[in-house]
């Protein structure tokens, strides 16, 4: 089945778009931490709480998640502390 995008698994990170947890205090150890990566294609990895089942059922219309993919939640201050760090275009 064509999804249109699809995950090049061979591109790696290349730089974190905004602040670690750590340096914000959202993490209080090195086991879990929220985080976002640009990756060396372009593409970005965000690393977060997996509340795809919470939210499931509250999708907007028109949103959903495929069997593949996760919804995950990182702290808000933590996606504004990286706006800096990600293009207009």
């Amino acid at each position: 089945m064509d999804r249109g995008w699809e995950v090049d698994t061979s591109a790696g990170f290349a730089r974190r778009l905004g602040v670690s947890a750590a340096e914000t205090g959202d993490s209080k150890d090195h086991n879990g931490c929220p985080d976002i990566w640009e990756l060396e294609n372009g593409d970005v990895a965000v690393i977060g709480r997996d509340h795809t089942e919470t939210y499931r059922a509250r999708l907007p219309e028109g949103v959903a998640v495929a069997s593949d993919e996760r919804l995950v939640i990182i702290p808000g201050r933590m996606m504004r502390l990286a706006k800096k760090d990600i293009p207009d275009d």
